[in-house]
């Protein structure tokens, strides 16, 4: 199984994929890494973001199918998706391979985002980035990720009650 994190840049998936590692327990399968590797070899290929490589999305399909193949169990992905086609080729592609996936939206009100945002330590670097990119994920939310997935308000939730909550939800 898949436990996709989708939401805003810098709403908690990746402290929450944390979380749920152990909770589950899980592996964590950053897709971002696949993005990582194929910068330098597409790096003539105009872009804005990783995810707009079609290889991007097959390798992250393919990845998890092998890594879930070899060991088993639950994979969590923290990964932010805003485009609807983008999606839809992912979870078809795991559906192909026979995957389930639980997708989940973390959301947060726009001030508890931007105080989170400003007061980031671990990728401060990221910080315009993601402030940049609130307004796509926002027409994301309302154009088709509520209807996609499961949204989960974190404004005034700790990443423990989010874990619990999302755990209590794969459950059901």
């Amino acid at each position: 199984m898949i436990v996709w994190l989708n939401g805003n840049f810098g709403a908690g998936k990746t402290t929450t994929a944390r979380l749920l590692k152990d909770a589950l327990p899980a592996r964590i399968f950053d897709s971002e890494h696949i993005g990582y590797l194929l910068r330098p070899i597409l790096d003539d290929v105009p872009h804005r973001d990783f995810k707009e490589f079609p290889p991007w999305r097959g390798l992250t399909i393919e990845t998890a199918r092998q890594v879930l193949a070899f060991v088993g169990g639950t994979l969590v992905i923290p990964q932010s998706v805003l485009q609807h086609q983008y999606w839809t080729e992912l979870t078809e592609g795991f559906a192909k391979a026979d995957i389930p996936v639980r997708a989940f939206t973390l959301h947060t009100d726009r001030e508890t985002f931007r105080q989170r945002v400003e007061n980031d330590t671990e990728e401060p670097t990221a910080k315009q980035w993601r402030l940049d990119h609130r307004p796509a994920y926002e027409t994301a939310l309302d154009t088709w990720m509520r209807d996609a997935t499961d949204v989960i308000d974190t404004t005034h939730r700790t990443p423990e009650a989010v874990a619990a909550h999302i755990k209590t939800l794969l459950a059901r």
